[in-house]
């Protein structure tokens, strides 16, 4: 009988990291869930290690591809009806599936939730800012400045990635900023309120210390304006945030010498806000796409 939950966890060069991921997932309290580790074109010998866990299946990718096609790719062999990601780098604490279960046994609307989680940097435990603090329902609108959704905290029902698309592979990052605002304006967004996810932050190959993140950000809510279905109060709401992501990114490259890249953001930003007071018509396209390509 398939589990009802599959717990998939990316990994690129994190031999040691994961092996203290599983121990959290081992230790859950519930118990009906499988685990697929995605060995995203590792080079440190984490196949090796993990393929000795006879608990978890193992899947690799010959060449690294990225979090978000290793996401893809776990959640494509997966047999359990709600999947739950798990970063490589986080932890979860033992009641974590317990909880979420509970919980959406008890709303049977939901599709899609997530817990609170504490932050540690270095091994210190930070003080997470309080935009960042959870909340529950709608939740599409302040999820436009920021991600609201945390990978290593969400349960989503598998059918939200069949009917809505997955983790976008083109994306090297926001991939997951992505996802969140395509399912956010449709769906209700659960929440346990309770930090049962420990967010470890600080290391050197973390995507999110690097600049420049935000022109991914900005391809992603591109993406989300071409959908016709977007409720205009949303559309509305997502071309002024994405003038304002336009200018801030413009801001930057300016203060790198990035010249040209910045002045074409910085028109960008100011047709967006012609838009909004309706005297400019933008072109698809506009924002270009990354196109995947892996790294052999």
């Amino acid at each position: 009988m398939a589990p009802l939950v599959s717990v998939i966890i990316p990994t690129y060069n994190r031999a040691d990291l994961v092996q203290e991921a599983l121990a959290s997932v081992k230790a859950q309290t519930y118990r009906d869930f499988e685990v697929v580790v995605v060995d995203d074109g590792g080079t440190d010998g984490t196949f090796e290690v993990l393929s000795a866990w006879r608990e978890i299946r193992v899947l690799r990718h010959l060449c690294r591809r990225g979090v978000a096609a290793a996401r893809n790719t776990g959640a494509a062999a997966a047999r359990g009806q709600w999947l739950a990601f798990l970063d490589s780098d986080d932890l979860w604490l033992p009641d974590k599936l317990a909880r979420q279960i509970f919980l959406l046994e008890g709303q049977p609307e939901l599709l899609i939730c997530q817990t609170e989680e504490t932050w540690v940097r270095r091994g210190v435990r930070v003080n997470k800012p309080s935009t960042h603090r959870k909340v529950a329902g709608r939740i599409f609108l302040p999820s436009l400045a920021r991600c609201m959704i945390s990978p290593s905290a969400v349960i989503l029902h598998r059918r939200l990635l069949a009917d809505h698309g997955g983790f976008d592979a083109t994306l090297p990052a926001a991939e997951d900023y992505d996802l969140w605002l395509r399912l956010t304006w449709r769906y209700e967004v659960g929440l346990v309120d309770e930090p049962l996810v420990i967010k470890r932050g600080g290391h050197p190959d973390q995507l999110s210390r690097q600049w420049g993140l935000d022109r991914f950000r900005i391809q992603a809510l591109a993406r989300l304006l071409e959908d016709p279905d977007l409720p205009t109060p949303y559309a509305r709401a997502a071309r002024q945030m994405l003038a304002v992501k336009c200018a801030i990114y413009a801001q930057g490259c300016e203060k790198r010498g990035k010249q040209t890249e910045a002045a074409r953001y910085r028109a960008l930003a100011c047709g967006l806000n012609l838009w909004h007071l309706g005297d400019f018509t933008p072109h698809r396209g506009v924002v270009p796409r990354m196109a995947e390509k892996p790294d052999c």
